[in-house]
């Protein structure tokens, strides 16, 4: 059975026609829906097994990255999202949908409802930044993640990507629980914390990460194509194409 995928979009939003494609290609079925037509009919969000909130500047970044968006997702969907994760349904969030989901207080997801533990704020250069970086894949709760190589590249564009938490406390907790599930290695490009590129909530479900998956599902997208396929790819195939094929087998089994 093919597995209903959500993408949802926002004023702002500029990722949205490539994660449908690359959904799409990995076997999912993806719908493009506008966060107003969801919070006009918020019962909608039942039907599908995959929720993605991809990258972009939503709302121009007014403020803060992502913070507009995460008050919406948190103050007028909160519940129907609550309900989602807790069926055990797949969320992810990439670049600024991973702002949005941690300024919510969906991941890390800690607690009895949403409360923010953690940020994604301005890089260490004070600027932005888009350019390919090395990723390493950690053991974590997101087991579905696992068939994805342990290193691989990925492109960043952000000028907010730096992972920061509440605490030190906070920070090592994500370490021991297992939510990181993706690291800048060797070169941490925007000062996060710990080297952090991506995380889960503690049931696995909800992923954030800065690097955009969406826009490595074909081996000559990347720049040296033509030199490295063969050490970037897994029997031909992308990391990203990966990625999204790991998110829609995984969705495939939800009920």
């Amino acid at each position: 059975m093919t597995p209903r995928a959500l993408v949802l979009r926002a004023a702002g939003t500029n990722c949205d026609r490539e994660t449908v494609s690359a959904l799409s290609a990995a076997g999912a079925g993806p719908e493009l829906l506008h966060l107003r037509e969801l919070l006009a009919r918020p019962g909608r969000l039942e039907s599908y097994r995959l929720l993605v909130i991809p990258g972009g500047f939503s709302y121009g970044d007014d403020v803060a990255a992502g913070r507009i968006l995460a008050n919406e997702l948190r103050f007028k969907l909160g519940s129907e999202l609550a309900g989602f994760v807790a069926k055990g349904r797949l969320v992810i969030g990439v670049c600024n949908g991973f702002q949005a989901l941690v300024k919510a207080g969906f991941l890390p997801g800690e607690g009895q409802g949403p409360a923010q533990t953690a940020s994604l704020t301005d890089n260490d250069s004070g600027r932005f930044q888009c350019e390919w970086t090395g990723i390493r894949r950690e053991d974590s709760r997101a087991e579905w993640l696992s068939g994805l190589p342990r290193s691989f590249e990925l492109p960043i564009a952000h000028g907010e990507g730096r992972f920061v938490a509440r605490d030190a406390g906070h920070l090592r907790s994500l370490f021991r629980k297992g939510q990181v599930v993706f690291r800048y290695h060797p070169k941490n490009p925007n000062g996060s914390q710990g080297s952090i590129a991506g995380i889960c909530n503690e049931g696995g479900n909800v992923v954030g990460l800065m690097p955009h998956p969406e826009r490595y599902v074909n081996a000559f997208q990347h720049p040296a194509w033509t030199s490295i396929k063969s050490r970037h790819t897994t029997g031909g195939q992308a990391p990203g194409h990966l990625f999204w094929k790991s998110a829609a087998d995984y969705a495939k089994g939800l009920s």
